[in-house]
């Protein structure tokens, strides 16, 4: 086993987006090698429905394929082709935009008022950027959860992982997403194929990401308390943490525990041409989506 190095950390960065939401954004209109096949990630979480009540209103996709996981609150979703719903939490919708859709997406926030979630894209390969557009609806008691004896928890969202399988497949990138918690004073390693790009987001809790070659397992309480496991090292909220080469990926878990999303895909090496939501292989493709878009034939007939 080779654990993958840290090649990379950052935090996510406050953003407007949509008609005036506050967001985090991880990565996004970046060098689209970096973390091919993901395009972008947004953290959008708070505590005010003035931060978020104004939603992501009518705006197209093409070329690519959006995933939302939503932790607390609602988002209701409407497209051009008549599809409609409300995502609550534990829910996930993973939209393969394709040929085209235009749709919306507007956030809700739960009692307290308080809305929590995430968006990730991933690109499409250039033979299924004009497929016709799909939903995968899931809803968060279809997500297979793993508890390990230790205490580490592992939902299933894509992929398959410790015997289970996640609901979303047949996406193109063949990707891995999970949503793990780690408990206080534990290392653990997660297996990730060697041809994968992966990065780890962490949203709760803190903790060190390590190619270090100590043993799993509980560790000493002079080092959860942060004399051998330095506090002021950990990784915590909104840390994007991106990975180099090999086959596992291994954490040490903060005074508090860990709760990190971690993401894989095959990279797809292939020529990206990119204008805000749509994503194609050259700038001819593209501006023939501009095109569509002003004359009416954006959404195709028959998709």
């Amino acid at each position: 086993m080779s654990i993958r190095p840290v090649i990379d950390q950052s935090t996510a960065v406050p953003t407007l987006e949509g008609a005036g939401v506050k967001l985090h954004r991880a990565f996004g209109f970046h060098n689209p090698d970096m973390l091919d096949p993901f395009l972008l990630f947004d953290d959008f979480r708070n505590e005010t429905s003035a931060d978020y009540a104004a939603g992501f209103p009518w705006h197209p996709h093409r070329g690519i394929e959006t995933i939302t996981y939503v932790l607390s609150g609602t988002v209701d979703h409407g497209d051009s082709l008549g599809n409609e719903g409300t995502l609550g939490a534990g829910d996930v919708q993973w939209m393969t935009a394709g040929s085209g859709i235009l749709h919306q997406e507007m956030p809700k926030g739960n009692a307290q008022g308080q809305m929590h979630g995430f968006q990730l894209w991933a690109n499409l390969p250039g033979s299924l950027k004009m497929t016709a557009p799909r939903y995968q609806d899931v809803q968060g008691k279809d997500i297979p959860e793993v508890i390990d004896d230790d205490g580490t928890q592992v939902k299933v969202i894509v992929g398959e992982f410790w015997g289970k399988r996640g609901p979303v497949d047949g996406i193109a990138a063949d990707p891995q997403y999970l949503d793990i918690f780690v408990p206080a004073g534990l290392r653990k390693s997660f297996k990730i194929d060697t041809y994968r790009r992966a990065f780890a987001y962490v949203f709760d809790g803190s903790g060190k990401f390590t190619d270090a070659s100590a043993p799993q397992g509980v560790l000493l309480e002079k080092e959860v308390l942060g004399e051998e496991l330095n506090i002021r090292d950990l990784s915590g909220n909104r840390t994007l943490i991106q990975f180099g080469t090999g086959d596992e990926v291994t954490v040490q878990a903060g005074p508090n525990g860990i709760r990190f999303l971690l993401i894989s895909g095959s990279p797809i090496q292939e020529p990206v041409a990119w204008h805000g939501p749509i994503v194609m292989n050259t700038r001819q493709e593209l501006q023939q989506a501009m095109a569509d878009l002003r004359n009416g034939s954006f959404i195709k007939a028959g998709h």
